[in-house]
């Protein structure tokens, strides 16, 4: 193995990406290229095991060599993506749902808008949740989500998430004091988080049971690649907008932030609504990640045009004829 392709693997600290002693394969490296092939089990998170993300790379070796050849993986990986949405919209039997959760800057929103590039809109739609509303607050944390699933035949994203409630409502708990909940875990009920996975795992349980199939990404980004990105946004312009102080407060509290998405992703994790870790310090790498781990997904499925029956065909046939007079 080239020293390029093996550190490439690993994180600054010399800790091998993958956990230790869970059973999961090393990235399957083109040594020769020092570039590495794309395989989706790779970056799932396996139910059962508990998560650690020291030992999750932020950056692993280049799953392209350039410029131009992630340019051409992309466009292919986009020209399936969109046969394939064609056939979950022809079918219509399953409803796919992508879930994308990071810490700012990550790059969810070029993730979504570059694989999705080629998806005609009429067979996607993209949400992104905010703080919630008042009126949302009067609900119980899954309603204003719920709202917005894919109907069967469409993808739906959703660029943040219920997994909020777990997620940031923990490092702050006054989110959830807010919400004036009958009991809070500012009152020290820790209880509610457990129980708010369990609302989590039966949900998905029951959209799986009814055809919607959820893939769940967290773009992994270190510290460091954060800080650069948000010079970055001081830096240029037209990228002020995406930065305010409360970003820079955001990052002290680091630390809480892994280890909440560390709890979340061990407890959530489930064969039918996976959690998948994707090294974000590359955006590049990212892209192509994320549309291989998609189009494996929708691959899964089987599917196929509907089928067309003798009686179907017969009918055709004599609109055939009036057409061809």
């Amino acid at each position: 193995m080239s020293e390029t392709a093996y550190s490439a693997t690993r994180n600054p600290d010399g800790m091998p990406g993958w956990h230790p002693g869970s059973g999961w394969r090393f990235p399957r490296i083109a040594c020769s290229l020092g570039i590495m092939s794309i395989h989706s089990k790779d970056y799932r998170v396996r139910e059962g095991t508990e998560v650690d993300l020291d030992k999750w790379p932020t950056q692993t070796a280049r799953v392209y060599k350039d410029d131009a050849d992630y340019q051409s993986i992309l466009k292919e990986h986009v020209k399936k993506l969109s046969a394939q949405q064609e056939l979950l919209y022809a079918s219509g039997r399953y409803a796919v749902l992508l879930i994308f959760q990071a810490m700012d800057a990550a790059g969810k929103d070029g993730v979504i808008s570059h694989v999705m590039s080629g998806v005609n809109p009429q067979g996607c739609q993209v949400f992104s949740f905010k703080h919630p509303s008042a009126t949302e607050l009067k609900h119980d944390f899954l309603w204003r989500t719920t709202l917005d699933l894919p109907e069967r035949g469409k993808i739906g994203i959703f660029n943040r998430s219920y997994y909020e409630e777990v997620l940031i409502a923990r490092v702050h708990p006054e989110i959830l004091s807010a919400e004036d909940l009958p009991r809070s875990a500012e009152q020290g009920d820790k209880s509610v988080w457990a129980e708010r996975y369990r609302s989590i795992l039966g949900l998905e349980r029951h959209l799986d049971r009814n055809g919607t199939r959820i893939v769940k990404f967290f773009l992994h980004l270190s510290k460091e690649e954060q800080r650069k990105r948000f010079l970055a946004r001081i830096d240029a312009p037209e990228k002020n907008w995406k930065f305010s102080e409360a970003d820079i407060e955001e990052r002290k509290y680091w630390k809480q932030y892994m280890k909440v998405y560390e709890k979340c992703l061990g407890a959530t994790t489930t064969r039918h609504a996976p959690w998948y870790v994707v090294p974000a310090d590359d955006k590049q790498n990212a892209r192509l990640i994320v549309s291989r781990i998609v189009l494996d997904t929708m691959g899964d499925l089987k599917l196929s045009f509907p089928s067309t029956t003798a009686a179907r065909r017969k009918e055709l046939q004599m609109l055939r004829k009036q057409l061809a007079k």
